[in-house]
């Protein structure tokens, strides 16, 4: 499936960019509260993700969900876009409080949501399955990633047993690897667990995304301006960009390069608010780059994928 410039805009983005600021209005019209998003969110990663991943993935094609070029591209292409990224916030961020914080939000997509969101609305249920699997693979390396970063900068601590008891725990994790055998044997489920499931899983993007939107802090950011667009930069622009060149270079071409480029260009993932704040960093800084990457994002994916699509990569 290959969309225009304007059907991308309007039929991918388009719902996205409406029910982030649905939620945001909703907030500050006080029809939704900071509980309503907590819970929400809880409800999201618990159980109604889950669902998206196991329906989307065990009903899926396996060759076509587990493709091992695009899940070994993601994988090198991130460590090796961290390690400079790295280096460079070292280098470039002299208030070390911040340098973490930088780092993270440079290179840590919200896969689950937005990333997602734009896959199944560009390339259906053949496209969601593949993301769904690449998500679950990135997400392990973001998680350890993050946890390193985040321990070499701040004061607050988290060892690296807690993060794989929280990687095993993960229901993301748990959901994908269950899901793999039946999409690689072709089981089936029985209809009333399918539709069951289906049901939740029809609720996750309109939820996740209200509750993103709603969770969006705009604060003034004269204090943090380089910081933040250093951040922002690398997220929207040079770590898509590089994780692009590097699947093409792998010979990924149409459905997989687009899913490549999907999932690397969405904004900076809530999960490393919640990280930074639970480790006793610059939580502020954190939550401003979320909010400006999700901006940024919006018009940077419709320029890109129409750039792609006019190569006739995607």
């Amino acid at each position: 499936m290959q969309a225009s410039t304007f059907d991308f805009a309007i039929t991918v983005i388009g719902p996205v960019l409406v029910l982030l600021i649905m939620g945001n209005v909703l907030l500050r019209a006080k029809l939704i509260n900071d509980e309503f998003v907590a819970s929400g969110s809880k409800l999201v990663f618990t159980v109604a993700l889950p669902a998206l991943l196991f329906i989307s993935i065990s009903q899926a094609d396996f060759s076509k969900a587990a493709n091992p070029v695009l899940i070994i591209t993601g994988l090198t292409g991130t460590l090796g876009y961290f390690l400079v990224l790295m280096l460079a916030s070292h280098l470039m961020v002299p208030n070390r409080q911040a340098t973490g914080v930088v780092t993270q939000g440079g290179f840590r997509a919200n896969m689950g949501i937005i990333g997602l969101a734009y896959c199944a609305q560009t390339y259906g249920n053949d496209g969601l399955a593949a993301a769904s699997v690449y998500l679950g693979m990135v997400t392990i390396l973001f998680n350890v990633l993050s946890v390193f970063i985040l321990n070499f900068y701040q004061e607050g601590k988290r060892s690296l047993t807690s993060q794989v008891k929280g990687i095993v725990k993960n229901p993301l994790i748990i959901a994908i690897v269950i899901a793999l055998p039946f999409s690689y044997f072709d089981w089936r489920l029985p209809v009333l667990l399918t539709t069951t499931g289906e049901y939740f899983a029809q609720l996750t993007l309109p939820l996740a995304l209200l509750c993103t939107g709603a969770s969006l802090q705009f604060r003034s950011f004269s204090a943090d301006w380089f910081n933040i667009s250093l951040s922002s930069l690398s997220k929207c622009v040079f770590y898509p960009a590089v994780m692009v060149g590097v699947a093409y270079a792998a010979g990924l071409r149409g459905m997989p390069l687009g899913i490549v480029l999907l999932m690397t260009i969405a904004p900076t993932a809530a999960a490393s608010y919640v990280m930074v704040r639970t480790l006793g960093g610059d939580y502020r800084l954190a939550a401003s780059i979320i909010a400006i990457t999700t901006v940024l994002s919006l018009p940077l994916t419709i320029a890109a994928f129409d750039f792609l699509s006019g190569q006739g990569l995607l």
